[in-house]
Order: structure tokens, then C-alpha cells, then sequence
């Protein structure tokens, strides 16, 4: 069936042509075009200034940014201030009393780098808050007193990791004993004066080596980490490994007494019989300074861990103070009527603690280099040793007295304790922790000291649980920041300072060989010119060309002057001088 339809069809051009163009399909790669005339719009819309403000609106934004936080107004702005005796705690240097007479950039420079010291020093205070442990010490009851506490009462009431730190190794075949803790206070190193030889971790209690060197050692020392160890034996020194293998026989090293070692500076500075203080460098095995001290046998010797000075007692009752670069001792003082037994120096540097035959103890404040307090022991202290916190350990016989705030007042009465079974040899407070390592005929004693330690430890500079990876980053870094034994002066912060005085004399030195002072006028400075005639080397060559003729200007007015003063000199000796008749025929 076929259906039609009656109205007939009738197609129009022009309807045909007012269709909708069909829409382009946007491709991803494609941007939007915009209509120029929004366009325009929107680009006058971003230069509109706000009246009020005269700020631009992004502007205004950002700044309501920087004032509110959370919504709300900052209502102490800035950083917060910190107290000075917390600032004072970790401050280094010095800042520069007066302003010094330099160029505008070096004074830049100075000023960026003392805000960059500011700012670490501030940084360091604020940071600890962040420190976890707090140091205490034994407080006593009322009519108590402290050294009556044996060690077996602070064994029951800490927890058992503590109480296993006290220890005694029986050793009594080999003695007496010389002891060393490595820097990070885990490593324990023990020499008998008859050749035993040992290294363990002595809190784990693990042996790492042991050997008998079949002659008498004297003293013995860590070297910059616990892989490597320094033994005074004999006749010459020797260097070993952390598994007892020989690694050096250093034969200039003859008849060392005692040693020091320099974390810093990798010098190992030894003292011997024959009256010799040596340095060696252990970074590259090259003795750097060998200095004949003229004052017989050296058996008593003791760092300045502030300054890395050596202190040398003698049997005069006098101690030098030495550096490697000078030959002659820095300072000496005279501490005792007898031989000095027995020295040690704090932490800080400031106090110096010695004893003698006289069987006196003596602190001194080595700022001024004069006695604060004495005390007269029974015995006389044969060993002495200060803690990280202050507290300073005399063995006297065989008793070890600890002593608390000996800078303050006179020691009196001791702070602790403690009776071993033969004569003591060697003291240590062992870093980072609260316990006295004592070497004695018998062997060895661990004793705790609460409060002898420093709570806190710096990861970056000593760190009791670092791995091999840290011990090796560790060793490379602390190699290229050695410190070269030039450096070692009696007062460190000098060395950034500048001397004035010194300069000053340079300068008036130089003013009278040149005839005048290159530094009286101000700086030329190039007028800037257009089309590249202002590029540096252009810039360069006039200043060269304007030094140069105010040069050869000062230089020909000197020059003027000089002949000037000596044609006056030689007017004036003419006119002294008796004419003769034949002078007139004379040229």
C-alpha cells in the first residue's frame, strides 16, 4: 500500500543556506580561542590597581597570606627570642668589637657569614628541647652522706641494664693495668704492664682481640676510630688493628712513656724517657715536630681537649704547655714543691687539676694561670681524671676518691667511694655514660658514677651506635676537615679575628716606601656608558688607566718633595762650609 502526502514539498535556498555551520571538533593539543574583545577585558582587568592600597589585587593577597595564620592574626610575630645563657651554651666565637677599616664587600661578606653563625646558634638552643635525657646526680638523705653509698646499693635500685655496667675482670697476672675508652665510649682497650694486650666492647662484653706482645708495655691508645689502636711498648711504638694484627713498627718513636691523641688534628703526640715530645700524623705516618723538652724523664702528660695543647709535668714541680710548631714551652708554671705525678683538664678548658709528691692537689684556672683551691690528700693522688660533667677522679693507693665542683670550693669530702684490691694505674671516665673505668694491679673495675656523663650525644660528632657505613662517612669527612697543626694556638679564638694592630703597622710601613697612601681616597668608580662600552674588560681598563695616573701623580709630587728637602739640605751645608778661591774654576 502506498500513502501520499498533499501538501507538496518546496525546498528554499535561503533557508538551506541559514543553517548553523557545523561545530569543529577541539582537539587535546588545541588551546580555546576567546573572543579578542573578553580578552581585551580580561587583560584590563589585571591592571586594576586598588585606590586604597595602591597595590596590586595579588599582591594584597599574598600579604593577607603572610599576616594570618589558621584565619587568625600572628599575634607575636618574627622569630622567638631565645635566653643568653642558653645562647651562651653552644656560642663558638667571638663577634668583632669595633668595625674594621676594609672594602664595602669584604664587610658584606663578614656580615653574611656572622648571620649565618647567629642563625645556627640559634637554631642549636632551640633544638633542645628536643633532647630527651636529663643528668642527675646521688642526693643523700638528711645527715646522709654520699661516699658512704656503695656500689652494690646502686646496683639494686637501677634497672638491670645499668646494674650490669659495674663489673670487675680479674687479672692478676699481667698487671698492673693501663685503660682506654675510644671516643664514643664503646670500645674499652686494656694494656698490663707486662704485655697483655686487649679490646673489647664492654658492654656486650664481646672480646674483639687479645695477645701478649712478650714485653712491657707502658701505655696505650685509640687511635681517630676503634678499628685502629697505638702500643708504647718498650723500646719503639706500635700501631695495630682492631683484630691484633701489626699494621706499623715506628722506629723514631723510641722509649715512649705516655700518649695523647688528637681527634682533630689526627696527631698522636707521645712523650718519652730520653726527655723527647714527638708528633705523629697518623692520617699520612709522618712525624711532624720532634722537640727536645731539656727536663729529663716524661712520665706525665695530659691534652687540653679546648685547644689541643700538651701539658708536661716535671720532676721540679713545674708544668710546660707546648705546641708542635714552637720549640720553646707557651707557659710554665710552677705547681708543686715535688715531682708532679699525675695532671688532667676539663672539659672546658678552664681548670687544670695536678698533684704531687707534696701530696697536694691543686686546681688552677688556666685563664689566668693561678691556684683557686688546694686540698692535702693522705697519700697523694697518683691518677687523675675529669668527666664530661666535672667531676674529677683521684686514685690514692688503692681507694678511688670522686670529687664534685672541686673549681668552686675546696675539696673536702668526697662525692663517691670506692676500695679495689690493689694499686690504682690508670683512670678513665668513659664517654657518654656514667661509669669509671679503673686499672689496677688486680685487673680491671667498672665503676657508676651517676652524673659523670654527658646525657646527650652529638650523632654527628660521636655516636655509640653508629654502623660501618656511618664509621667509614664518618672517617672520610673528619679527614677532610682536619685541622693543621699551625692552627694549635693557647687561645683558638684568634684565629678569626684580625689584628688590627699588625695591620696598622703594614700600612704606615707601606705609606713611607711608597711616599704616599694608596688607601687616602676613595675608590674610582667608572661612569656606566651605553651601546657595550660599559662591559667588564672595558670597566677594568679605565679603572687601570685612572689607578695609574693618580699613581704617577703621587709619585712625581713625592719625587718633588724629596729633591725639594734635599736641595734645602745641600743650600744649608754650602752655607756652612768655608769658601775657597778655586771653588769659582769649578764646573
Amino acid at each position: 500500500m502506498q500513502l501520499y502526502c498533499s501538501l507538496p514539498v518546496i525546498q528554499d535556498s535561503s533557508m538551506a543556506s541559514s543553517k548553523p555551520p557545523k561545530r569543529k571538533v577541539q582537539r587535546y593539543y588545541e588551546e580555546a580561542e576567546k573572543p579578542p574583545q573578553q580578552q581585551k577585558k580580561k587583560k584590563a582587568e589585571r591592571i586594576v590597581v586598588n585606590e586604597r592600597t595602591n597595590q596590586e589585587p595579588w599582591k594584597k593577597k599574598n600579604q593577607q597570606k603572610k599576616d594570618v595564620i589558621s584565619g587568625a592574626k600572628d599575634p607575636f610575630p618574627g622569630l622567638p627570642s631565645m635566653p643568653e645563657d642558653q645562647l651562651s651554651k653552644y656560642e663558638r666565637a667571638r663577634k668583632a668589637e669595633k668595625a674594621m677599616d676594609t672594602f664595602p664587600s669584604v664587610k658584606k661578606h663578614l656580615k653574611v657569614e656572622e648571620n649565618k653563625v647567629q642563625t645556627a646558634l640559634s637554631q642549636a638552643a632551640k633544638h633542645d628541647l628536643l633532647l630527651p635525657e636529663e643528668a642527675g646526680f646521688l642526693e643523700g638523705d638528711e645527715g646522709e652522706d654520699t661516699n658512704t653509698i656503695t656500689q652494690q646499693d646502686i646496683m639494686d635500685v637501677v634497672d638491670i641494664t645499668s646494674a650490669s655496667k659495674h663489673f670487675n675482670l680479674t687479672l692478676n697476672q699481667f698487671g698492673p693495668y693501663r685503660v682506654n675508652y675510644s671516643r664514643n665510649g664503646r670500645h674499652l682497650l686494656l694494656a698490663g704492664q707486662r704485655g697483655h694486650v686487649a679490646s673489647m666492647d664492654w658492654r656486650t662484653k664481646k672480646l674483639l682481640c687479645e695477645m701478649n706482645v712478650m714485653e712491657t708495655v707502658n701505655d696505650v691508645r685509640w687511635l681517630h676510630s676503634h678499628t685502629m689502636f697505638a702500643v708504647a711498648q718498650k723500646k719503639w711504638l706500635y700501631i695495630y688493628d682492631n683484630l691484633g694484627v701489626e699494621l706499623h713498627c715506628i722506629k723514631k718513636f723510641n722509649d715512649v712513656l705516655r700518649m695523647e691523641f688528637l681527634p682533630y688534628h689526627f696527631l698522636l703526640a707521645t712523650c718519652s724517657s730520653t726527655g723527647f715530645l714527638q708528633y705523629l700524623d697518623v692520617s699520612v705516618g709522618k712525624e711532624i715536630a720532634a722537640t727536645c723538652v731539656k727536663a729529663g724523664r716524661l712520665n706525665v702528660m695530659c691534652q687540653n681537649p679546648h685547644n689541643a695543647i700538651i701539658h708536661l709535668g716535671h720532676h721540679n714541680g713545674t708544668v710546660s704547655l707546648w705546641s708542635p710548631t714552637i720549640k720553646e714551652p707557651l707557659v710554665k708554671m710552677l705547681c708543686h714543691n715535688g715531682a708532679v705525678r699525675a695532671l688532667s683538664i676539663d672539659k672546658t678548658g678552664m681548670y687544670m687539676a695536678s698533684s704531687g709528691t707534696d701530696r697536694k692537689m691543686t686546681i688552677y684556672d688556666l685563664r689566668t694561670y693561678r691556684p683557686l683551691q688546694s686540698c692535702l690528700l693522705p697519700l697523694g693522688a697518683g691518677s687523675l681524671c675529669h668527666s664530661q660533667r666535672g667531676l674529677l677522679a683521684a686514685g690514692v693507693g688503692n681507694v678511688v676518691q670522686v670529687y664534685k665542683d672541686t673549681h668552686v670550693s675546696a675539696p673536702r669530702s668526697p662525692y663517691m667511694c670506692l676500695s679495689v684490691k690493689a694499686p690504682i694505674h690508670g683512670l678513665q671516665f668513659c664517654p657518654y655514660e656514667d661509669i669509671l673505668g679503673i686499672g689496677h694491679g688486680g685487673g680491671f673495675t667498672s665503676m657508676i658514677v651517676p652524673g659523670a656523663g654527658e646525657a646527650n650525644f652529638d650523632g654527628l660528632e660521636c655516636n655509640p651506635y653508629e654502623t660501618k657505613k656511618q664509621r667509614q662517612e664518618w672517617e672520610i669527612k673528619a679527614l677532610l676537615e682536619k685541622i693543621q697543626p699551625e692552627l694549635i694556638t693557647l687561645d683558638p679564638t684568634q684565629l678569626g679575628e684580625v689584628d688590627s694592630i699588625t695591620m696598622e703597622q703594614k700600612r704606615k710601613e707601606q705609606v713611607e716606601r711608597m711616599g704616599y697612601d694608596p688607601y687616602e681616597k676613595t675608590r674610582f668608580a667608572p661612569r656606566r656608558k651605553l651601546k657595550g662600552r660599559s662591559s667588564t674588560g672595558n670597566v677594568l681598563k679605565r679603572k687601570k688607566k685612572v689607578a695609574i695616573q693618580e699613581k704617577r701623580a703621587d709619585i712625581k709630587k713625592s719625587i718633588a718633595e724629596r729633591e725639594k728637602a734635599k736641595s734645602k739640605n745641600d743650600a744649608t751645608a754650602v752655607q756652612h762650609e768655608p769658601r775657597s778661591t778655586l771653588e769659582r774654576f769649578k764646573k
